[in-house]
């Protein structure tokens, strides 16, 4: 399978590379991809580099093009696809529909993958994007058990791509509604989820509390390590219950399911991250692709030890055991 890999810097990207990716993932310096973080992502010029470079070593470069255009400014996503194609990216990957239609007709040899932001989960959605835009390949949204996945694989006439490792969405993605409202600033449209210009920190007793947007979210005792105020991530009360309702602050980790995944049809397994350190990517690029060697070789899967990575350095299965609430 297909092991697909974040990257949020140049710097990055090469360690990704370097450590055994088949393709890498990464997005221009602006509000095209919903990883709009200062410091992070790609000029056009270090994208073009990039692809040059990861081509030499036999890895793919795919584009994120990954937000919905604000209405009377989709120019700058069109400038966009005609950039990825220029750098000689071999894939974008797009959500919005109109976007989907404009490649199809402009940048008609460009491969284009479905984001994991259209939230498509069931075979009619897939078939429509695979018919109607030629779509090759979609990310699957992470609400799907293995055998769901299997099963959407027998009806559609495209590669699936799923997520594996790193942090988890609201379990609808496509729809982050909570941190819009929070700060007026959409992870789908802006490309910034919980922006660091909305978040503030205050002592208050003995404990720290965490706000977005002016909205307390979390609570931490002075002697614990506070998570970053992501809305879905906060402390909500719920019939006389005080806890994470949405999503607990860990991250996914499926390494274990890789040979389930393999024989539901999976193509590809994708980590995220481009937020992360290039040492951070370096490690578990290698990890997870010393684990898809050994499943193609019918060998057991290596040990490895990537909690102290995660989040909370804790992991969890996610929707694939529907576990989760």
């Amino acid at each position: 399978m297909e092991l697909v890999c974040p990257a949020g810097t140049p710097a990055a990207l090469r360690a990704a590379v370097e450590a055994g990716a088949h393709s890498v993932y990464c997005g221009f310096s602006d509000e095209t991809n919903a990883r709009n973080f200062p410091g992070l992502n790609f000029s056009t010029e270090e994208l073009t580099e990039a692809v040059a470079g990861a081509h030499k070593r036999g890895a793919k470069v795919l584009v994120a093009l990954n937000t919905f255009p604000r209405a009377g400014g989709e120019k700058l996503w069109h400038q966009r696809l005609a950039d990825a194609e220029a750098a000689g990216a071999d894939a974008v990957i797009l959500a919005d529909v109109g976007l989907l239609d404009y490649a199809a007709t402009h940048h008609p040899r460009l491969r284009r993958h479905l984001s994991v932001q259209a939230a498509a989960a069931n075979p009619d959605a897939i078939n429509f994007y695979a018919e109607t835009f030629d779509v090759k390949r979609v990310v699957l949204p992470r609400v799907l058990t293995v055998q769901e996945i299997a099963e959407i694989n027998k009806e559609i006439d495209a590669e699936t791509e799923v997520f594996v490792f790193g942090g988890l969405c609201v379990m609808a993605e496509g729809r982050c509604s909570l941190s819009s409202y929070a700060t007026g600033k959409s992870p789908n449209m802006n490309g910034v989820c919980s922006p660091a210009s909305h978040v503030a920190y205050a002592e208050e007793g003995n404990e720290l509390a965490a706000r977005l947007g002016g909205f307390t979210i979390n609570r931490t005792p002075k002697d614990r390590p506070a998570p970053y105020p992501t809305l879905c991530k906060g402390c909500f009360t719920s019939e006389n219950q005080t806890g994470h309702v949405f999503e607990d602050p860990v991250s996914l980790d499926a390494r274990h399911l890789i040979p389930a995944l393999a024989k539901a049809g999976v193509t590809a397994l994708k980590i995220e991250g481009r937020q992360r350190s290039r040492a951070y990517v370096a490690e578990v690029v290698r990890t997870f692709r010393a684990a898809v060697e050994a499943v193609e070789e019918g060998r057991p899967m290596p040990e490895g030890a990537l909690a102290r990575l995660a989040e909370g350095q804790a992991g969890t299965a996610g929707a694939y055991a529907k576990t989760w609430r």
